[in-house]
């Protein structure tokens, strides 16, 4: 059995003096809190002690922010990927929306100029569309949606906003074909707008170039010069724009130059058309105009020649 020490008096042992002393330390730690509460005596002391105890708190809190700190970042990576996508999608949307907007702005520009200049010709006109082309390198003619049921015949001039483009060669019922003024099968009569001079403006099978040849060397051409339908051969009226003069050079003989001009007419840019109708020229002599009425109830009147008011 063991026995207790004499030596060693636990707080809450029993007996008087224990009790006593269990007493004392009370009133002490009231006294003590009083006083701290009154005058803040301990606060410096209890700083320093959260100092030491502040690494054991973080310590202990440490595996739950890791948690939460992972959770948060997948969370945001995650928003920011499906954020960035969506936004990626908006943008290419958006970017269509824009281009398709370019495209009606523009062909929008290209109709107002077909109808300012079917306004200033004051002839008979109709609008089509450009829909195939002719990939031939040596045949440069185009598909266009009027046919012989849009009233569309053989020989038809066809125009853009900017000159003059070719004729119609093939007509189907809703579709014919019209070869450009650069196919190398083509010609058409034109004279230097300054000058007066008259030629014929070949195709070359390029699509920016016309050749004409056999130009009197005495001829005054200038690089610049602006080529119109000269109106000879019946086909295209006088006046439309053919061309502009870019090179001048003598042939091999020496007794004639040969020129080379570029369409004016957006011979690969161009997607509607005009094409010239023939109007009929009016036969006999003019109309006369009506002859002027005098106003009811006034004595002058318009002598005739019969002598009758």
């Amino acid at each position: 059995m063991p026995v207790t020490s004499p030596d060693k008096v636990s707080l809450f042992a029993e007996g008087t003096v224990s009790t006593l002393r269990l007493i004392v330390y009370l009133a002490a730690a009231m006294i003590i809190m009083v006083i701290d509460h009154r005058g803040g005596y301990l606060q410096g002391f209890r700083n320093m002690a959260s100092l030491v105890v502040e690494p054991a708190y973080r310590a202990a809190a440490l595996p739950s922010e890791v948690v939460r700190a992972g959770k948060l970042a997948i969370a945001t990576q995650s928003h920011l990927v499906d954020e960035n996508r969506a936004l990626k999608e908006a943008l290419l949307l958006a970017q269509v929306r824009l281009n398709r907007m370019s495209a009606l702005t523009a062909q929008n520009d290209r109709l107002k100029q077909l109808l300012d200049v079917q306004r200033d010709l004051g002839l008979g006109v109709q609008l089509a569309q450009l829909i195939d082309i002719d990939l031939d390198p040596f045949r440069h003619r185009v598909v266009l949606n009027a046919g012989s049921v849009q009233a569309i015949v053989v020989g038809q001039p066809v125009l853009d906003a900017f000159g003059v483009m070719g004729q119609v060669v093939e007509v189907m019922p809703n579709t014919s074909v019209a070869m450009l003024i650069t196919d190398p099968a083509h010609a058409i009569p034109v004279m230097v707008a300054r000058t007066g001079l008259r030629t014929i403006a070949y195709g070359t099978g390029s699509i920016d170039r016309l050749q004409l040849p056999n130009i009197p060397i005495s001829a005054d051409v200038k690089v610049g010069d602006a080529l119109v339908t000269s109106g000879l051969g019946g086909r295209f009226p006088a006046g439309f724009p053919v061309g502009e003069v870019l090179e001048i050079s003598n042939d091999e003989s020496g007794m004639f130059a040969a020129a080379v001009a570029r369409p004016a007419a957006a011979l690969d840019r161009s997607g509607e058309v005009l094409l010239l109708q023939d109007l009929p020229q009016p036969m006999g002599p003019p109309v006369p105009e009506p002859a002027l009425q005098a106003p009811a109830g006034d004595s002058s009147a318009i002598s005739t020649p019969g002598g009758r008011p």
